[in-house]
């Protein structure tokens, strides 16, 4: 790759208008935080009809159980009756058939306890599993109405991050004086850069090398780190050229243009170590080609 050594252009070029970007970027975050809250309201809502849904079953259980004990209790007085009957007969017997008729309505009488028993256990097993599914489905709507809570939480929680973040960004003048856009001093505040979304960010970690590392379409190569001054120098690579950019200050725009581009490049170091600096290039969206127009990258 054939490099020759360029000033650095000191012309002024005009911004991009990065307050209507963060203006636009707020209201899409608005419109997102209401569709949610909007789903949360929907939600609540399904969970309403959800609880009237089980009322009306265990309502029907219970006039199932109702209807059932009611014919049980039929049955019983039926028993009851054929009981009274034997025992009248056993009582006119005489001899063996007194002592038959007698067997007979124990026999009958052990039968009604046996029946007895049992309808009182089926019914109260059929109202502990109504009870059970009416905690259960309780129990659930807790879990849910809980998450929804969580969700609105988190919801306001991260837009007052989010809030906060872009109102920390500064804004300032590059190395070539041309008034930079809105930068970061962190890796958080660079995530609220491309949640706004009015350029490109590629994060790098350079360490001092011989070898100039590829970042985007461009490469940098670390050539000096001052930790003391918080200062350091690299060269630039774009367009077949080298860009020597010596002694710059941490969180200072590294302005320079590339072919085609109507706003300025920008690299930002945030962090500078002992043969280490880290930061990001910015980009224009949109680049400027010969043959066919502007290109959005």
């Amino acid at each position: 790759m054939s490099t020759e050594i360029v000033n650095e252009e000191t012309t002024p070029r005009r911004p991009s208008p990065a307050v209507w970007g963060l203006i636009a970027a707020l209201v899409v975050l608005f419109a997102g935080t209401f569709y949610l809250l909007w789903q949360v309201r929907d939600l609540k809502a399904q969970l309403a009809e959800y609880r009237q849904t089980v009322d009306a079953d265990l309502l029907s259980m219970r006039e199932a159980a109702e209807v059932y004990s009611g014919r049980a209790q039929q049955d019983l007085i039926a028993l009851r009756q054929q009981l009274e009957e034997a025992q009248k007969a056993a009582s006119s017997a005489v001899g063996k058939a007194r002592t038959e008729a007698q067997k007979h309505a124990e026999k009958l009488a052990q039968d009604i306890a046996r029946r007895q028993q049992a309808l009182q256990e089926q019914v109260a097993t059929e109202f502990t599993q109504v009870k059970q599914a009416a905690d259960q489905t309780t129990a659930r709507i807790t879990e849910v109405s809980t998450d929804v809570d969580k969700v609105e939480t988190q919801v306001t929680q991260t837009k007052a991050e989010l809030d906060q973040t872009i109102a920390d960004l500064k804004r300032t003048s590059g190395d070539m004086g041309v008034m930079s856009g809105l930068i970061a001093t962190n890796a958080q505040e660079l995530a609220a850069l491309r949640e706004l979304g009015e350029r490109n960010y590629f994060e790098f970690q350079l360490g001092k090398t011989k070898q100039a590392q590829k970042v985007g379409e461009i490469s940098l190569r670390l050539k000096k780190a001052d930790t003391k001054r918080n200062k350091f120098t690299m060269d630039v690579y774009a367009d077949d050229k080298r860009i020597e950019k010596k002694d710059k200050t941490a969180n200072e725009p590294v302005q320079f243009y590339v072919a085609g581009a109507r706003q300025p490049y920008e690299i930002v170091v945030y962090q500078v170590n002992r043969d280490q600096i880290v930061g990001y290039l910015s980009t224009p969206k949109v680049v400027l080609t010969q043959a066919r127009g502007p290109k959005l990258q």
